[in-house]
C-alpha cells in the first residue's frame, strides 16, 4: 500500500519529496499502528547527521567559485593547455569541467556555470550548437565523480560508508571518463576535418604545464617535509600555502590556486588534518580568500546573494533527504526491502548479474528522479543486497552515482538537459538528440567502473 500511495502522488505531478513524506503519512494514518508524529520525528532524525553538515558548505564553496570569476580563469587555463589540438574547444570543454569538478561537486553547477562560457565560445568558433551542447552535457557528469561530490556525501551518510574513501575512489574513474570523452572529441575532429581553434603557443603551453607541475609537485614536496623530515604538519601546511601565493604572484598563473582546491581537500582528509565535513568548511574559506582578498572579484552584495542561493539549494536537498528518510524507514519497517532482497537473491547470486540488473534499474530511475532523492530511496534497497553478494560499498557507490549522473542527461526529468536547452537556446527535442551520441563514452565508462572494481578501489585501499 505504501508503494501504491507513492506512485499515486508521483502520477499526480507532486514533487518527489512531498510524495515520499505524504505516502508515509497516509500509510500511517490508514494503518493506525503508529502515531502521525512519527513522520516528523523520523524526518528530523534523518537530517540529524554530522556528514550532512558538509552539504551546505560544499554548495557554498561551489557558488562562491562560480560567482567570483573563477570559471573564466579555468576556461583560459584549459584553452592554453589543450586549445591548440584539433577540435580544441571540445577538449577545452572537458578539461575545464575536470578542474571545475574539483570545486563544485555537482553536474548542474558545471553545466550552468562553465557551460555558459564554453557553449558561447564554441558557437563563435563555428561549432554546431548540438556538438557544443553534447560535449558540455557529457563533461558535466564529471562534477560529482571527481571530488568533492555532494552525491558521495549523501550516499556515504545513507550507507554508513566513508566519504573520504568515496572521494578518493572517484579519482581514477574520473580520469578514465576524461580520456574516453577526449577520444570522442578527437574522433569528431578527424571525421569532420576540424583544425585548431587557437594557434599553438609554446610559452602559453609551458606556463599551463608549469601550473600542473606545481599542483602535482607541491603536495609531494609537502609530504616529504612532514613525513621524512618530521616537520610539524600545521606549520608546514601554513608555510606551504603561503608559498603558493608567492609562486602565483611571481609567475602570474591563470588558475593555479583554484586548481589546488581538490588537492587541499583530499590531502587534508587523507592526512587526517580534517574530516570531509571540516574539509567543506576549508573549501569555503579558500574560496572566500581567493574571491575577496586575492582576485578581488567578490563583493559583499554578491556574497549575500550567494549565501541566499546556497540556503535555498540546501533547504531543497535536506528536505528531500528528510522525506526519503521516513520513506526508507517505512519501506524497511513494512518488509518491502527484505522482500526485494529475497526476490533478487532467489533470482541470482552472481554479483555480475546483480550489477547488470542494478545498472538497468538505476539508469531507469535516474531518468525520473533527482539524484539526491534517488540515492536516498535506492541505498536502503540495493546496498544490503550488494553487501551480501560481496560487492564493496565504495565500489557500489561509484556505480550508483555514475548511473544517476547519466540519468541527468535523459528526458523526462534530466536537469542538465533542461539547463543546457535554456543556455543554448535549443528546443528540448534537439538538445536530447545532441546528447545521445555522448552516451557512448559514458556507458563504456560505466561498464569499466562496474566490472573492473580495482579501478575504483585501488586508490582508497592505499589510504583506508
Amino acid at each position: 500500500m505504501l508503494k501504491i500511495f507513492f506512485l499515486f502522488f508521483m502520477a499526480g505531478g507532486i514533487p518527489v519529496a512531498i510524495a515520499m513524506a505524504g505516502a508515509s503519512l497516509a500509510f500511517i494514518l490508514l494503518s493506525g499502528n503508529l502515531p502521525p508524529f512519527v513522520v516528523i520525528h523520523r524526518m528530523v532524525s534523518g537530517i540529524d547527521s554530522f556528514p550532512l553538515l558538509a552539504v551546505p558548505f560544499f554548495i557554498l564553496a561551489g557558488n562562491l567559485m562560480n560567482n567570483a570569476g573563477i570559471t573564466t580563469r579555468i576556461y583560459n587555463f584549459a584553452l592554453a593547455l589543450v586549445g591548440w589540438l584539433k577540435g580544441g574547444l571540445g577538449h577545452v570543454n572537458i578539461v575545464g569541467s575536470v578542474v571545475f569538478a574539483g570545486m563544485s561537486g555537482t553536474a548542474i553547477a558545471d553545466a550552468a556555470g562553465l557551460g555558459t562560457i564554453e557553449i558561447k565560445a564554441m558557437k563563435e568558433h563555428g561549432y554546431s550548437t548540438e556538438f557544443a551542447v553534447g560535449v558540455t552535457a557529457a563533461s558535466a557528469t564529471l562534477g560529482p565523480i571527481i571530488p568533492p561530490s555532494l552525491p558521495f556525501v549523501i550516499y556515504g551518510m545513507m550507507g554508513n560508508v566513508s566519504v573520504g574513501a568515496l572521494f578518493l575512489a572517484g579519482l581514477l574513474p574520473g580520469a578514465i571518463m576524461t580520456v574516453l570523452m577526449m577520444l570522442t572529441v578527437a574522433w569528431y575532429a578527424h571525421k569532420n576535418q576540424w583544425g585548431r581553434d587557437v594557434a599553438f603557443s609554446s610559452p602559453r603551453l609551458i606556463k599551463a604545464l608549469s601550473e600542473l607541475a606545481v599542483v602535482i609537485g607541491w603536495p609531494l614536496l609537502l609530504w616529504v617535509v612532514i613525513d621524512k623530515f618530521g616537520a610539524p604538519a600545521q606549520i608546514s601546511v601554513f608555510i606551504g600555502l603561503a608559498s603558493l601565493f608567492v609562486v602565483d604572484r611571481i609567475f602570474r598563473f591563470e588558475a593555479l590556486l583554484p586548481i589546488m582546491t581538490p588537492v587541499l581537500l583530499i590531502g587534508g582528509m587523507t592526512t587526517g588534518l580534517f574530516t570531509p565535513t571540516e574539509g567543506a568548511i576549508a573549501a569555503c574559506v579558500w574560496a572566500m580568500i581567493l574571491g575577496f582578498a586575492w582576485y578581488r572579484t567578490l563583493h559583499w552584495k554578491m556574497f549575500v546573494k550567494v549565501c541566499l542561493d546556497t540556503i535555498e539549494t540546501t533547504a531543497t536537498v535536506l528536505f528531500i533527504v528528510a522525506a526519503a528518510s521516513i520513506f526508507g524507514w517505512m519501506l524497511t519497517a513494512t518488509g518491502v526491502t527484505a522482500e526485494i532482497a529475497q526476490w533478487v537473491l532467489g533470482f541470482t547470486r552472481d554479483a555480475w548479474v546483480f550489477l547488470l540488473l542494478a545498472n538497468l534499474l538505476m539508469l531507469f530511475v535516474g531518468c525520473f528522479l533527482e539524484p539526491t532523492a534517488a540515492i536516498t530511496i535506492l541505498v536502503p534497497i540495493l546496498l544490503p543486497i550488494a553487501t551480501q553478494l560481496g560487492i564493496d560499498p565504495v565500489h557500489f557507490g561509484l556505480v550508483m552515482v555514475l548511473n544517476l549522473m547519466i540519468g541527468l542527461l535523459h528526458p523526462p526529468m534530466g536537469m542538465v538537459l533542461f539547463v543546457l536547452a535554456r543556455v543554448a537556446g535549443l528546443s528540448f527535442e534537439r538538445t536530447t538528440l545532441a546528447i545521445l551520441p555522448w552516451l557512448v563514452p559514458l556507458l563504456i565508462s560505466l561498464v569499466i567502473i562496474t566490472y573492473v572494481p580495482s579501478v575504483v578501489l585501488w586508490i582508497p585501499r592505499m589510504f583506508f
